[in-house]
């Protein structure tokens, strides 16, 4: 199967075969013996299960299983909208460990005394989540940073419950005998290469570095991204310069900064479109929270853990899709649904127009405030509710989208709605500021 790991895998995550062997053993016991309830349940029904028992499932196995419920919730081109909104309850800030957990990670990881890295790190987290928790702190040399630390055993619980999701999938298999076995072995792969991505910090380290180097190639100086220090990061631990600054979106910003929240934006925005052509990675998680607007007018973009990679026809659909929606062309939508998204049947296109036309005219009733209720972890209901409606209508059509896709749609909702909160009269398409010549 294709989401099974190779040993070369392995061996790059320093997981030794005799602790794999043990633990997928004991991950595997465990996981049957909770999954069997469910499984006999479900099966006797056969239909698809209950998305409320599958999150508690999910939750009751653990960090893997709900890194796969919340691969879920962002992904609604992929999955029923029942369960999208279900497992956004999985997106919440999870129980920190405790701190001397976390210094004996740090001081292992680093292979030295956490003091002569570190000066001072902060007790209390900045943030926690089931693969990982981030503490302020500062270097021996001075430099205020932030330091996210992977919880204990994550990746090697991980790798053994890869043993278990071929036994899910077979599973999922017999209660839905019409399922297309080459595509559901294609999601699992995606879910465990996205949720693996996430928890790789080197691989973290290495997208802020080609976004740094993206910005310094194009003499980029109104967007900004954390340094990454080397000598105080590893496996498992991820230390970056610290950002000082308030959300760009905060209404009170341009008390908080000197410079235009407003232009800020549009330069941010440039940047973004700018990376999407110009740089291996884009960022697909600029929310308002990992947005931050400088006291000089600068924008910081952090969190590097979601980064897609887009080919230049997905950027071009989405751009089209965002244009027809403007000229309420819905036409031209289908058109840009039908170029991206992947589809076995033939599409009565003037049905496909007429029904994204509904779709779209709901986006009318996404309230600003509502868009913006976001704490940094978790993603907007009223964003994801225009997007699985919208999966929905591609479902009932035969249209499968790539995720590259979703991220890129998402991330236009954030940026139209940016717009209409500090400039309201602004237009994402036609507005000079906004520059698509790179």
């Amino acid at each position: 199967m294709a989401f099974l790991p190779d040993i070369h895998s392995i061996v790059k995550r320093n997981i030794s075969l005799t602790e794999m062997g043990v633990r997928s053993s004991l991950r595997l016991t465990l996981t049957m013996a909770k999954m069997t309830p469910y499984a006999i349940r479900w099966g006797i029904k056969r239909k698809l299960p209950p998305a409320h028992e599958v999150r508690e499932l999910f939750e009751a196995l653990g960090a893997t299983y709900i890194k796969f419920g919340q691969f879920i919730a962002s992904s609604p081109s992929i999955f029923p909208k029942e369960y999208v909104e279900e497992f956004e309850q999985l997106l919440d800030q999870t129980t920190p460990i405790a701190f001397r957990t976390i210094k004996k990670i740090i001081s292992e990881d680093l292979k030295q005394p956490i003091n002569r890295v570190f000066s001072h790190i902060d007790q209390q987290p900045l943030a926690s989540a089931s693969i990982a928790q981030v503490h302020a702190a500062i270097l021996v040399t001075g430099e205020s940073v932030v330091v996210k630390v992977q919880k204990p055993g994550v990746q090697a619980i991980i790798t053994a419950d890869l043993n278990t999701v071929y036994v899910l999938v077979r599973v999922l298999e017999f209660m839905l005998p019409n399922t297309d076995r080459d595509a559901l072995a294609g999601i699992v792969s995606e879910m465990y290469q996205a949720m693996i991505d996430e928890c790789d910090f080197i691989k973290e380290a290495e997208h802020i570095k080609v976004f740094r180097n993206f910005l310094e190639s194009l003499s980029i100086n109104t967007v900004v991204a954390p340094k990454v220090y080397d000598r105080a990061s590893g496996l498992h631990v991820l230390t970056m310069e610290r950002f000082y600054g308030c959300a760009l979106t905060d209404k009170s910003a341009s008390e908080k900064s000197q410079g235009d929240p407003t232009k800020a934006l549009f330069e941010a925005l440039n940047v973004w479109f700018a990376s999407l052509i110009n740089c291996e990675v884009f960022h697909a998680d600029l929310h308002s929270g990992n947005m931050m607007l400088f006291e000089d007018g600068r924008v910081g973009f952090i969190d590097f853990g979601m980064v897609g990679r887009v080919s230049p026809e997905t950027w071009q659909a989405v751009f089209s899709l965002f244009k027809g929606l403007n000229e309420q062309d819905y036409a031209l939508v289908a058109d840009a649904m039908l170029a991206v998204g992947m589809t076995r049947k033939n599409i009565d296109k003037q049905q496909l127009s007429r029904d994204i036309e509904y779709v779209f005219l709901s986006m009318n009733t996404l309230d600003n405030e509502d868009l913006m209720a976001n704490d940094g972890l978790n993603v907007s209901p009223a964003v994801n509710d225009v997007i699985n409606t919208l999966a929905e209508v591609a479902r009932n059509h035969g249209i499968c989208f790539p995720r590259s896709f979703t991220l890129l749609l998402k991330q236009f909702l954030y940026f139209d709605r940016y717009i209409q909160i500090l400039d309201p009269d602004a237009n994402l398409f036609d507005d000079e500021r906004i520059n698509l010549n790179f």
